[in-house]
């Protein structure tokens, strides 16, 4: 059946007649445990009205069990699964998973190839639910997962929609720690290297950070993007530089870009931590392997794996859990010796 305009309607049409999230919306559609009555009845009512005919291997999906769960990523290097932050992530899935009789299936997906792939798996009754790691932008990987009806819990948030269910860090406050222990060593030309626009991650890290210059009546403009590596904050160190040589502390958005602005410095003649203090996010083991050693936001990475798999076992089991924030902390080393 076809709409007014001939063509089939959409399930966020069937969303906005309903007044309900997308998500909401194809969870009733596809006769999940966890949707209020109310919102049933309304999204009942809207499929009747737009003549909306639902994705039958997607209802499907919510009704049998398949022993296996996805844990998907978008990106378009396969030396992904090569990241110690995502192998840490692996790491706390496979944890939680251990006294469960289900499968993980891996799904790394290109952000502008492979969508057909991604699916399939996500439409065929190949999977139970999906972890889906942080998104960049309007990445379609979020509307497949939701669309797909099935029970999703996010690796951190995407910068737009709030998912249903998500294990994020407090990125925002990790942001804020780092730049108020400059500000305690009495550093005052504060530089930020921060990640990618379009990353929620990158966006509350450095939001954290303006919080704490600003409090401190410090300028929080001097601010380079980066892409999250070593290469990218070697070459935002460069920027920095050439902006305001007088730069005497620098806070970057993870321990890769840290250790790139590094290499930067060195390279200028700059000491590393009597010119420029150095601060990075992550506390992954590059940290500690280089000179000097870096301090650093900890962000808990394999708690984050735990919690995605934990909470969506009870999503799957039809429970309705809260979504997690996660604290950070603080590591000093030498790249930021606490003032003696």
């Amino acid at each position: 059946m076809t709409g007014r305009t001939g063509r089939a309607p959409t399930l966020d049409e069937v969303a906005r007649r309903a007044g309900v999230s997308r998500s909401a919306a194809s969870r009733a559609i596809n006769n999940a445990i966890h949707v209020s009555p109310a919102t049933r009845l309304a999204v009942e009512r809207a499929v009747r009205e737009l003549g909306y005919v639902p994705n039958v291997m997607a209802q499907a999906l919510a009704r049998q069990k398949v022993g296996a769960v996805v844990l998907a990523a978008s990106h378009d290097n396969a030396e992904l699964f090569g990241d110690p932050f995502f192998g840490q992530v692996i790491v706390g899935v496979t944890s939680a998973l251990e006294s469960t009789e289900l499968d993980l299936k891996l799904l790394l997906c290109h952000p502008e190839r492979g969508h057909d792939r991604v699916r399939r798996m996500l439409r065929r009754p190949r999977a139970d639910g999906v972890m889906v790691m942080a998104l960049r932008g309007d990445d379609p990987l979020q509307r497949m997962v939701v669309e797909s009806g099935l029970p999703a819990v996010f690796g951190g948030r995407p910068l737009r929609g709030r998912p249903d269910w998500f294990v994020d860090v407090d990125n925002r406050d990790g942001g804020r720690i780092a730049a108020e222990h400059l500000v305690r060593l009495g550093r005052r030309r504060i530089a930020t290297i921060a990640g990618p626009a379009d990353s929620h991650a990158a966006v509350a890290r450095l939001d954290g950070v303006g919080d704490a210059l600003s409090g401190a009546d410090l300028d929080h403009t001097l601010v380079e993007h980066a892409d999250f590596t070593r290469d990218g904050g070697a070459r935002a160190m460069e920027r920095l530089l050439e902006r305001d040589p007088r730069i005497d502390a620098v806070a970057a958005a993870s321990d890769n870009m840290a250790a790139g602005a590094l290499q930067t410095l060195q390279l200028h003649g700059r000491r590393v931590p009597q010119d420029v203090a150095v601060v990075g996010f992550d506390d992954l083991p590059i940290a500690r392997l280089v000179q000097p050693a870096l301090t650093t936001v900890q962000q808990p990475i394999r708690s984050l794996g735990y919690e995605m798999a934990r909470l969506l076992l009870a999503v799957v089991d039809g429970e309705a859990p809260s979504s997690l924030l996660l604290p950070t902390r603080l590591v000093v080393r030498e790249s930021a010796p606490a003032a003696g």
